[in-house]
Formats: structure tokens, C-alpha cells, sequence
């Protein structure tokens, strides 16, 4: 019998999932005061009703909303926003989510978030304990609902880095499939390329474990086939599949990392502003492909080969490659919209080959490799 290596596994306090489930938010945030920080984005009516029902609770409500990638003056200005606030609750998607851990970690505490930045800043544990926090998602992409970062963009530096701490995981997660319906076709097949790339790239990771492949191994196809369907249209079933998948890569890449394309999508989306989950989903097919051509015959690979291929009908033979046509196929857009020709890409590849996703990838890609990658999305 294989022998199983010692390992840990980290999530959130607790995690409810499923339709109706964020109906729990006000007992839930109740339950840690009457202060209540809630930071929003602004496409979900739902979070009106949530603020109403907050106050008719007793609990007095700073709303704070936020629009895209988290930079360094969106968590100072949280964190101001936050002073004496006894729970965070984020509800939206990622970025959003983001955004609440790092105030949650940083009112507590009299530093700076530069302070505590990896790469660019000073990379400081936190002073104190965070507040209490709740995350609600509402798309299904990132499963920052259960990681223990945020992604800070950080203008002066052209980067998008992380703040990290194992005490920044959510004391509760609320998954409500619901508060994604409807969302619209680009938002949600970007957001769904980011969660099927978080459950592939952990199971290929340097640092799998026996928890996250289990998750990983079934999720995978799941991820599959709800994003082929949500590309031909809405489907309840295939939102509930998704929102599981999400949930599943954050398990996963909290304790099992990321890889290749997380690293090079740190650094593409911090210079040239593409959506997250749009590089994501771009450079999946040239990194898997780059991949395979180091590493030679993988079983684990061929794994993920013959899943992609059979759940996306794609051919047996260059099915990473053939990713890149579906794409198009699809409608969305390559990443030569953000980046100009004449970028500098070989400091972008230099750039991601630094970055802390890039540990857990399976084998070393060299920057002529990387650069090829970003070539193969645009």
C-alpha cells in the first residue's frame, strides 16, 4: 500500500452551501455585534435587501462599494471606513471578497497594508487578530470565500500581490448558487474558466495532497460540463455545479497552490488590466501544453487530457491546444485587447517565474517558455 505523506488542510470557520443559504447572513453577522462592515459590489440587488434586514436587526450599517481588482487606496479607504465595525461581511465576487478580508486583517491593526504586502511590500505578519468575517460570492470564479489572501493591486508597482495569513480565512461562508443567476454570459464563462483552472492546476500542483485531489478529481469534469452548457445558454443545475466548483478550487488552492498560469496571470493582469479569469482561461490551453512538453508522459495529465477532450468534445490528439479555438468559438476575446505589440513580455515572463504561484507548478518553465505562453493567448 502507497504510503500517504504527512499533510495539512485549511478552510474557513464553516461553510453552508447551497440555493437560499444567504438568507443566513443577518443571524450569522448578528451574532458578532451590531457594527456591521459591509462591502458590496454593485450588481446583485440582493445585498439591498441584506443591508435592510442588517438594520432592522439592530445592526448599524457602513456600506462601502467597490468595482473591480482591490488596490492599495480601496483597502485603505475600506479599512478608514471600518474603524469599530465588530464583523466584515464581503458580498460579490472576488475582488470583492478580497477587499473584506484585507480590512477585516487590517483594522485591527495601526500598520499600513504596504506593510504586510508580499513582493512589494514589506511582507509583515498582521499586528493582530482579523475581525470576524463573512463572505458571500456572488459569481462563481475565484473561491476566495474559503482562501486566507486577498489580491491587492498595487499601481506603482504594476503587480497584483497578495496579503496572506492562515488567520485571514472567513470565520463563515455562505455559497448561494441563487446569486448567480442570470449573470451575464462573458461574466460568468470568465469567472467559470478561473474556477476550472483552480481545480486543475491543484491537482497537477507540486504540493497535491490527498484532500484536495479528491476534491480536484471530481470537480474537474463537473467544472466541465457546467461551462459547456452555461456557453449555450442558462441553466439552473449547471449554476448549482459551478458555484461547487469554485468552492472546491478555493479548498483546493489553499492548500494545495497553484501553478503557471495563476503566476503569469499576477503579473499580466496587474500591467495590462485583462479580466482575471479571461487570462485565465486564455493561457490554460499553452501552459497545460508547456507542461506536458517538460514533463513528458504524466498520468495525471493524461487525466486532465481526456476529461477536457471528452467533456468539450475536443480532439484526442492537441487537445490543449484545441482549447484555444474553442475559446474563440465561444466568442471571448483573446488577450491581445489589453496587451499591446510592441509589451515588453519577456519582463512580464521574467516577472511570473518570481511570483508565488509559480512554486507549486509541476515542473520549471523557463522564461523563452512563459513568453511563448503569453504569445499563444493574445
Amino acid at each position: 500500500m502507497e504510503e500517504i505523506a504527512a499533510f495539512g488542510f485549511s478552510t474557513a470557520g464553516r461553510i453552508r452551501f447551497g440555493r437560499s443559504v444567504a438568507g443566513e447572513a443577518v443571524t450569522a453577522a448578528r451574532g458578532y455585534g451590531r457594527q456591521v462592515l459591509l462591502l458590496r459590489g454593485g450588481s446583485v440587488a440582493w445585498v439591498d435587501e441584506l443591508a435592510r434586514d442588517l438594520a432592522a436587526a439592530g445592526c448599524e450599517v457602513t456600506q462601502l462599494r467597490s468595482s473591480g481588482e482591490p488596490s492599495v487606496e480601496d483597502v485603505r479607504a475600506a479599512v478608514a471606513a471600518g474603524r469599530g465595525a465588530d464583523v466584515v461581511l464581503g458580498v460579490g465576487g472576488g475582488a470583492v471578497i478580497d477587499l473584506a478580508k484585507a480590512a477585516a486583517a487590517l483594522i485591527p491593526s495601526d500598520c499600513d497594508v504596504m506593510e504586510h504586502l508580499e513582493v512589494v511590500g514589506a511582507g509583515k505578519p498582521l499586528q493582530a487578530d482579523p475581525l470576524p468575517m463573512i463572505a458571500i460570492p456572488t459569481t462563481a470564479g475565484t473561491g476566495a470565500e474559503v482562501t486566507k489572501n486577498a489580491v491587492i493591486a498595487v499601481a506603482q508597482a504594476a503587480r497584483k500581490v497578495s496579503l496572506r495569513d492562515d488567520r485571514m480565512l472567513p470565520r463563515l461562508a455562505l455559497v448561494d448558487p441563487a446569486l448567480t443567476d442570470g449573470a451575464p454570459r462573458g461574466v460568468t464563462l470568465g469567472s467559470g474558466l478561473d474556477a476550472l483552472v483552480q481545480v486543475i492546476e491543484p491537482y497537477l500542483s507540486s504540493k497535491a495532497n490527498p484532500l484536495s485531489d479528491a476534491l480536484c478529481r471530481a470537480s474537474i469534469p463537473q467544472g466541465i460540463a457546467a461551462l459547456k452548457c452555461l456557453a449555450e445558454g442558462e441553466d439552473q443545475a449547471a449554476r448549482d455545479a459551478l458555484a461547487y466548483v469554485s468552492l472546491s478550487g478555493g479548498l483546493a488552492l489553499a492548500n494545495a497552490g497553484l501553478g503557471a498560469v495563476h503566476g503569469l496571470a499576477g503579473v499580466i493582469g496587474g500591467r495590462f488590466a485583462a479580466p482575471h479569469g479571461l487570462i485565465c482561461g486564455r493561457l490554460l490551453g499553452p501552459v497545460l501544453a508547456a507542461n506536458a512538453d517538460v514533463l513528458g508522459v504524466s498520468a495525471r495529465f493524461t487525466e486532465v487530457q481526456r476529461w477536457l477532450s471528452d467533456g468539450f468534445d475536443l480532439p484526442e490528439d492537441g487537445t490543449f491546444k484545441a482549447l484555444t479555438a474553442m475559446l474563440d468559438d465561444w466568442g471571448l476575446d483573446r488577450l491581445n485587447r489589453w496587451i499591446p505589440e510592441d509589451a515588453d513580455l519577456t519582463e512580464t515572463a521574467r516577472e511570473a517565474a518570481a511570483s508565488s504561484s509559480m512554486r507549486a507548478n509541476p515542473c520549471v518553465l523557463e522564461t523563452e517558455t512563459l513568453e511563448a505562453c503569453i504569445r499563444a493567448a493574445m
